[in-house]
């Protein structure tokens, strides 16, 4: 079985208060790039995890990521025993980039589980254990996260699906923690919730674009140069550092990445489309 491992990009992420466990109330808007990360799995006589792709090397140890823990946490085969799958995962996703990646691979894993056999009730509550964004990877649609982000309302009507989208990363890694702790405490105030997603995305913010940038400057450059292509929102996703920028058409996107090409031809990038 095949499964890609869709890119998460969060439209808007309001983090309201740090609550007394470390973690941070948050409010955002899940959305799914139609591209990521690749899987496929065989049967095999014990779990075997090979990884390769361009961002391979980012891994420190490929055999003890997020796919082995997802393998680990979901019971397979006939009678819910654990058979042995081989994974080979394309790492095509930078990795601590706010985009997912690892979560996205879970998230992945727990798609192809259900495919071969259905998912456990609890897979909520498993997927959560390994990591606050893996539920809604697991899910990849448009969704609402609440709480520290695994509280979830799936979105009846997405006027975003197709809509172009253009992923943009300088190739420098932010991890998650430091852009949280350099966040200054102050609640800027709600999500709108019951707008579309569109208005939700237009009138919502990151709350993390500004510690983010303090501690990668580079990631001004890339919503400078994203905007200077007439998207109709750009931002940055998560934590950092990747940003996109999502176009009303598909030739506007492809315009605005050639142009980036040439200006920055280091960076990497993305076209697809909102799932």
């Amino acid at each position: 079985m095949n499964e890609t491992a869709y890119a998460k990009i969060n439209l808007a992420l309001h983090v309201r208060r740090r609550r007394e466990d470390g973690y941070h109330d948050l409010e955002t808007l899940f959305a799914f790039v139609d591209d990521g990360d690749a899987l496929a799995v065989a049967p095999a006589d014990q779990d075997y995890l090979e990884v390769h792709g361009e961002f391979v090397g980012a891994l420190h140890n490929p055999f003890d990521n997020i796919v082995a823990n997802a393998l680990s946490a979901l019971p397979r085969g006939a009678g819910g025993t654990s058979g042995g799958w081989a994974v080979t995962l394309e790492k095509r996703l930078p990795v601590a980039a706010g985009l997912g990646g690892g979560s996205a691979d879970a998230g992945a894993i727990f798609r192809l589980v259900d495919r071969a056999q259905g998912l456990p009730e609890d897979w909520r509550a498993r997927a959560a254990k390994l990591g606050a964004d893996v539920p809604a990877c697991v899910l990849s649609r448009p969704c609402i996260g609440t709480g520290t982000g695994t509280d979830l309302e799936e979105v009846a009507e997405n006027d975003l699906a197709g809509c172009a989208v253009l992923l943009v990363n300088p190739r420098e890694a932010l991890p998650t923690g430091p852009v949280f702790q350099a966040w200054d405490g102050e609640d800027r105030g709600a999500m709108p919730m019951s707008a579309s997603l569109r208005a939700i995305a237009l009138e919502g913010r990151n709350d993390l674009e500004a510690p983010a940038i303090a501690i990668c400057p580079v990631i001004a450059e890339v919503l400078a140069a994203l905007r200077g292509t007439q998207p109709f929102l750009a931002r940055m996703s998560g934590s950092g550092a990747t940003c996109f920028a999502l176009y009303d058409s598909l030739e506007a996107r492809d315009e605005a990445a050639e142009k980036l090409a040439q200006s920055h031809p280091g960076w990497w990038r993305m076209a697809g489309r909102l799932r």
